[in-house]
């Protein structure tokens, strides 16, 4: 009988367990596969980044991928550092291909004077703080100004604004993390303000997410009409029907009047941040007024002014994109953020430990919804697949119970399938007890004790 395909997955949230779930539905394939997790918790940023105010999200996705990792072809490696517990090289001398999934865990940075000034954090920092991400929880937001500012109109972006704004009485509905509860319980930040560099019908955001503001209780959305452009304008003459469309939902939140309006969401349009302004911590940003140019191709660029002017702040995010970090043993492309790889195929200059892959943003870039990652995941397997039927994999080195005793006598508080499922118990029962749909733990010393127990 044909032995089953041994691989490893590094990285647990979407992009890996939807690679999990291609191996396990391929037709007529035996497979072993470990799933290698740096944290003792599962899911990667299903848990630590999507808003805590859309559980409906989480739950479905969760849901299918507990019925992968329930499964007992899969076994789950929490709490183990690839990279440091065990080498890449490594990984790939003990199975016959390893999926390196191991997402975005940078940021783009603005390049301005002030930039590291306290009171200013990156996107990814701020939610997972919210999100209660371990690494974090300790992350010194003040929210005891009246205005904060988010660089960028992306989605995300959207979900520091809303969340900032939300009604507390929502919030405790939520997983929200505790520390950040506290934290919104207090806050004076009254005004949320987005700076977008280009025009409205540039706009990253996604129309749901932008409807979604409106149902904010006693928020008010502000944008200047002036910034809105008419139907007839230049700017909207090759404009599809999902520009359209934004635009018209610009007005209408703009026309939109909350009964009783503590809060405001202001959008601004055409305007970048040249400098944040502070002695020992973030108190003003120098904004610069962009105009839309033409170029020689029809095509509109965004150009700067001579005029500027002072924003007061105290608070301020950057949601400009997530970034990919090198990672230890593996070829990098430093110019896009990703591991160096051919349609997942992980290849580049020097030594590329064999047979190995990779899936998510690690691979194409920061871009797309948690869905994208179903598609990028089935190119990635398919060439694994491919690669497999024509001979070219290394056979695996170990066998499944030669791993798990290596990997415990190098990691004794390894988290397994079964400690997994305490922590989501425990963390299901406190949110029971509070009217949410859990209660995060927030620190891995914690997490690793309820696993044992």
């Amino acid at each position: 009988m044909t032995r089953s395909l041994r691989i490893a997955v590094v990285g647990s949230g979407p992009a890996g367990m939807y690679a999990v779930g291609h191996l396990l539905e391929t037709p007529g394939l035996r497979v072993e596969i470990d799933v290698y997790e740096r944290l003792p918790t599962p899911w990667g940023l299903v848990r630590a980044g999507v808003a805590p105010d859309h559980p409906e999200k989480k739950q479905i996705i969760e849901r299918l991928f507990h019925l992968y990792i329930d499964r007992p072809e899969v076994r789950f490696f929490g709490n183990v550092d690839v990279g440091t517990d065990v080498q890449p090289d490594e990984l790939s001398s003990w199975y016959d291909a390893v999926i390196y999934a191991t997402g975005a865990s940078g940021d783009t940075r603005l390049g301005i004077p002030g930039e590291d000034l306290p009171g200013c954090w990156s996107a990814r920092e701020f939610v997972a703080w919210y999100n209660g991400h371990p690494d974090q929880r300790h992350l010194p937001v003040d929210l005891s100004c009246e205005r904060a500012v988010v660089v960028g109109n992306g989605n995300v972006a959207l979900d520091l604004a809303r969340i900032l704004t939300a009604p507390i009485a929502e919030l405790e509905k939520t997983d929200i993390a505790d520390h950040a509860l506290h934290a919104l319980r207090q806050s004076k930040v009254r005004e949320v303000v987005l700076l977008g560099r280009r025009a409205a019908c540039h706009g990253a955001f996604h129309n749901p997410e932008l409807e979604e503001l409106g149902q904010l209780r006693d928020v008010q959305i502000g944008v200047d009409p002036d910034e809105l452009p008419n139907d007839s304008s230049a700017v909207m003459d090759s404009a599809d029907w999902v520009t359209r469309r934004k635009i018209q939902t610009l007005r209408v939140l703009s026309q939109r009047a909350a009964a009783h309006a503590g809060k405001r969401i202001v959008f601004r349009f055409l305007a970048s941040p040249v400098a944040l302004v502070g002695a020992d911590k973030v108190d003003q940003l120098r904004v610069v007024r962009n105009r839309l140019e033409r170029d020689a191709g029809g095509e509109f660029r965004v150009r700067p002014t001579e005029q500027q002017s002072l924003l007061e702040a105290g608070l301020v995010l950057r949601a400009i994109g997530y970034r990919g970090c090198p990672f230890p043993g593996l070829p990098f492309d430093d110019r896009g953020g990703v591991i160096s790889n051919v349609r997942g195929r992980v290849t580049g200059a020097g030594a590329v430990p064999a047979d190995s892959y990779v899936t998510g943003w690690i691979k194409r870039g920061p871009r797309g919804i948690i869905g994208s990652n179903k598609k990028c995941a089935a190119e990635t397997v398919g060439c694994l697949l491919q690669d497999h039927a024509a001979g070219r994999l290394t056979p695996a080195g170990k066998n499944a119970e030669e791993v798990a005793a290596e990997l415990l006598r190098r990691r004794p508080d390894l988290v397994d399938h079964n400690g997994w499922r305490a922590i989501d118990r425990v963390e299901r029962l406190a949110g029971l007890v509070q009217g949410r749909p859990r209660v995060k733990m927030v620190d891995v010393s914690g997490m690793l004790a309820c696993a044992a127990g």
